[in-house]
């Protein structure tokens, strides 16, 4: 089975870019340093040789720089080329190949993955809960409902100590309206509840360390008791395990679209059947009938992706919803 990794977006730009100017790539390096300070390496969750053997027409790879660049590349400083962000329809057509046929998880997480999924599967059908309510998040989001004033202040100085976030506006109420903040693990009861979830499902948690876990967990392991929380040293590598159980899991349902989130929806939408549900006060019935309403068409199945020209970053993503690929590529999940 290929998997395609939620970082895929970044490494088809860095296979994209070298093969239209017809340069070497060197395998990628992640980024160190960041909030999860995760020294994982691209060879600790990628299989190497195949990301290179399976691209060997497209583009030359190699491991690292051989050592006569390499002298000349030291004292230089390095050139930095940031790819689009947002692009139209035909700039990601030819991402396929390296989304669904050159990342594959090393071996060991592959089949440390089949296992939980396994012993999932033994206990019956279960849902894949991406629940988004970490404390970096609410850092990135600028999102404090529910906070106290000693929580919100506390994750306002998580906030400002990275430099990529600390010139984001902090427009709490404003992002809330739009829906652009994470469910709290209260709100995510709730909507469970309204879409008729059993409650004796068993539910991996896909995520880190939630925020103030004991407080905020309590509703929702309350009332669904049947939790299962995995966790690993390295955030990256517990990200590809959260990846494999929750592209094999019966419902999967993030409470933020981020990248993950789309990723897996894609993937899922790959295989053109399994249900997605994506979060989206009135009296319980009434809120339990509108939030099947909205979710009533979310079944996972491939659809057409929709452009707007005039703003590309309003398009379907194309890591969500990779219907250009289908037809070409889908013979790379049998």
């Amino acid at each position: 089975m290929h998997f395609f990794f939620f970082c895929s977006s970044q490494v088809a730009d860095m296979v994209a870019i070298p093969r239209y100017l017809n340069v070497t790539l060197i395998v990628p390096k992640f980024a160190h340093g960041t909030y999860w300070n995760d020294t994982s390496k691209f060879e600790d969750i990628c299989y190497v040789n195949h990301f290179i053997t399976s691209l060997r027409d497209e583009v030359k790879v190699l491991k690292e720089l051989p050592p006569e660049q390499k002298r000349k590349a030291e004292p230089e400083p390095l050139y930095y080329m940031f790819p689009m962000y947002f692009g139209s329809l035909e700039y990601y057509l030819q991402r396929c190949r390296v989304n669904y046929e050159a990342l594959r998880f090393t071996q060991p997480i592959q089949e440390t993955g089949r296992k939980i999924v396994n012993i999932l599967r033994e206990k019956g059908p279960f849902l894949v809960l991406h629940l988004r309510y970490e404390k970096d998040i609410l850092a990135f989001t600028s999102c404090k409902q529910g906070l106290t004033k000693e929580e919100a202040e506390d994750v306002k100085q998580t906030k400002y100590s990275q430099d990529g976030w600390r010139h984001k506006p902090i427009a709490s109420n404003k992002k809330r309206k739009h829906g652009l903040c994470p469910l709290t693990p209260e709100e995510t009861a709730l909507v469970l509840q309204a879409l008729d979830i059993d409650k004796n499902i068993t539910i991996y948690i896909a995520a880190e360390e939630i925020y103030n876990k004991e407080k905020r967990m309590a509703d929702l392991v309350a009332t669904y008791p049947n939790l299962l929380e995995p966790f690993m040293e390295h955030a990256d590598q517990m990200a590809a395990m959260d990846y494999i159980v929750a592209i094999e899991s019966d419902i999967f349902m993030p409470t933020f679209v981020g990248n993950m989130a789309v990723a897996v929806q894609g993937h899922r939408g790959y295989y053109g059947f399994k249900p997605n549900n994506f979060t989206g006060q009135k009296a319980f019935d009434e809120f339990s009938l509108l939030v099947k309403k909205i979710h009533e068409d979310r079944t996972g199945k491939r659809a057409k992706r929709k452009g707007n020209p005039d703003h590309a970053g309003q398009e379907d993503s194309f890591y969500s919803n990779p219907q250009d690929s289908l037809p070409t590529f889908a013979s790379t999940i049998n």
